[in-house]
């Protein structure tokens, strides 16, 4: 009995305990603490989600437990008991074995964690050979059972096969198979689903669900989504500005969160479904994260003109890439990225263009820009055939149509202050003088939430979303009719995210803009489009007003995009979304293949499915 009893005690131990965590970092000879005083425990089988914006200090804790940080230039103080030790007291050599044995960590982004000279069956047969006594060939099949467990399909043939022959989300799973490789007690996984699309994102949860079941893993998931939160995690501990200000149930948190900060994560987090009834754009409501106080959702005014001709036309167009082999260097196959799409938008409309990496939605945007030049079919902006203009009439065109990327930093040159680089455009195309291209930037700024004397700084000065909002600035700086969005929120973080969506939304307004969104997100999707044109394999398969197209998806590849969405509702943690397991199939088609041609029907009213 009392053995008994002490077996219960002991069951009830945290695998992971840490204490007063303070962390610093050496700046210009002084240590600047950038984690303060945190602290929490992961119970035997238990999921910890640490959850807070870029800067939080979420990521520098989990570093510091697996004491992955600079031991020149950082400070580590506290207390981080794992096993009965504690890790800050532990030689290097004994952190080697802690690391990937009893602790494993997966990374957010799998291809810079894995080396791209050694095969995938060579990298997770290494982790089992450091870790054990075991054989090569016993270490083979291990890892081919691993893999099969991660649901890699035909595991054995893929062991030999290099990273770069994987998907983003089948990666990901390579990382989960090695980080398992030595059954650890804990998986640390930080933002391990933020660059993946939404279905792969579901597939990674639902897995992490089943393999914690199975083998009894307690998890410490650090990120910024509260609706992968609210998906996954038992507990949940909300950082702020480097220090803990709530910890508590995952329910408690969402439903009754008590500080303005998480009340201001919670707001601004996107709700698939909460549309309904509305027929236009809805703005996110604001929260200070200081005081707590909120603004109410303001739908967006109704500016599109229904009965004017479209600014933008596009018909039947098609873009298709050769993939050349051979000593000579034929063509020996073709990549239909685009086939044969085509849609309109209006003055003052959104229209968005969803699906999974590869569908082929940046290419359209980008074979409307013609940054890439098409093969086939029509783009009329303002009644004009883009595909038709000489270098001159681009230039002229381009003032029309502007173009926001993914990346604001990439966009931005680092050695030139922002100012010149919103005025480069006006002044390249000799729109007004020094003086007047300088109030300009000044206007723009203001315009975009931003303070005029910001024009002063370089880029690495601010913030994500500060350098989005500098290149809706710079997009802006020509007066355009249309802007073309290519993933311009998908990798900020969720309130910088509302807050740059709440101010393309009043630009539509003020300046009656037309947007062409594209996205990965059908919860923000949702919550900013007229009308959703979904894509796969290069083809538009559904289009319709958004609430048609949301409300009564038709398509059976738009019901998978819905269905794998998280739901940011605590109650239903205990769900499995069992998205289905299978990559998207491959555009790559022979030279001498013909596309057949895609009909439509029409479902309710500009509501249209491809047969």
């Amino acid at each position: 009995m009392a053995s008994f009893q002490a077996q219960a005690i002991q069951s009830t131990e945290p695998v992971l305990s840490v204490e007063n965590l303070t962390t610093s970092f050496l700046v210009e000879g002084e240590w600047k603490p950038v984690v303060r005083d945190v602290s929490f425990d992961v119970a035997p089988g238990e999921t910890v989600a640490i959850v807070g914006e870029s800067g939080s200090g979420k990521s520098v804790t989990s570093l510091s437990i697996m004491r992955l940080l600079q031991a020149d230039s950082s400070r580590i103080e506290g207390r981080i008991m794992l096993g009965g030790r504690n890790l800050l007291s532990l030689p290097e050599s004994a952190m080697r074995q802690v690391r990937g044995n009893e602790v494993a960590m997966i990374f957010q982004e799998p291809m810079t964690s894995l080396n791209p000279l050694f095969t995938i069956g060579d990298q997770i047969s290494e982790a089992l050979l450091c870790h054990s006594a075991m054989s090569k060939a016993k270490a083979r099949a291990e890892t081919i059972r691993l893999l099969e467990k991660v649901r890699i399909p035909a595991a054995a043939s893929r062991f030999d096969e290099y990273p770069h022959r994987f998907s983003g989300g089948m990666r990901q799973r390579v990382m989960i198979a090695m980080a398992l490789a030595s059954k650890p007690r804990l998986l640390i996984a930080d933002e391990p689903t933020t660059a993946l699309d939404v279905t792969i994102q579901g597939q990674i949860l639902d897995l992490i669900k089943v393999l914690q079941e199975e083998e009894g893993t307690s998890v410490l998931f650090i990120t910024h989504d509260m609706g992968v939160v609210a998906e996954i995690a038992d507990r949940t501990v909300v950082m702020y500005r480097g220090e803990q200000v709530e910890t508590g149930a995952t329910a408690d948190i969402f439903h009754r969160g008590r500080h303005p900060y998480t009340r201001a994560l919670l707001s601004a987090v996107p709700v698939l479904g909460s549309m309904g009834g509305r027929e236009r754009p809805l703005r996110f409501p604001v929260v200070n994260a200081a005081t707590g106080e909120s603004d109410l959702p303001v739908e967006a005014a109704d500016t599109v003109a229904a009965m004017a001709r479209p600014v933008l036309e596009v018909k039947g167009l098609t873009k298709r890439f050769d993939i050349h082999s051979g000593l000579l260097g034929r063509v020996s196959g073709r990549v239909h990225a685009v086939e044969n799409v085509s849609f309109d938008l209006r003055a003052g409309e959104t229209l968005s263009l969803v699906g999974e990496s590869g569908c082929g939605k940046s290419t359209t945007g980008r074979a409307v820009m013609r940054l890439i030049e098409p093969d086939g079919g029509s783009v009329l902006v303002d009644g004009k055939d883009v595909l038709a203009l000489d270098k001159r009439g681009m230039r002229e065109m381009r003032k029309t149509v502007q173009m926001i990327f993914q990346d604001p930093f990439a966009s931005l040159n680092p050695r030139i202050r922002v100012g010149a680089a919103i005025a480069e455009p006006y002044l390249e195309h000799k729109m007004g003088t020094k003086r007047q291209a300088k109030e300009k930037v000044a206007d723009l700024l203001t315009k975009v939430g931003l303070s005029p004397d910001m024009a002063s700084r370089f880029p690495h000065e601010f913030s994500g979303g500060q350098r989005q909002r500098i290149c809706i600035a710079r997009a802006l700086a020509l007066d355009p009719k249309v802007i073309i969005a290519d993933e311009s929120v998908s990798a900020l973080d969720v309130s910088i995210k509302a807050q740059v969506i709440n101010l393309m939304l009043d630009l539509q307004q003020s300046l009656n803009l037309a947007f062409l969104f594209i996205s990965h997100d059908m919860a923000v999707v949702e919550r900013v489009s007229h009308r959703v044109a979904v894509m796969y394999l290069g083809e538009i398969v559904e289009i319709g007003p958004r609430a048609a197209v949301f409300g009564n998806p038709q398509h059976e590849y738009t019901r998978k995009l819905i269905a794998a969405v998280p739901v940011p509702d605590p109650d239903r943690r205990s769900t499995k979304r069992m998205v289905a397991y299978d990559e998207l199939k491959s555009p790559i088609r022979p030279v001498d293949y013909e596309l057949r041609a895609q009909h439509y029907r029409e479902v309710s009213p500009h509501h249209f499915v491809a047969i």
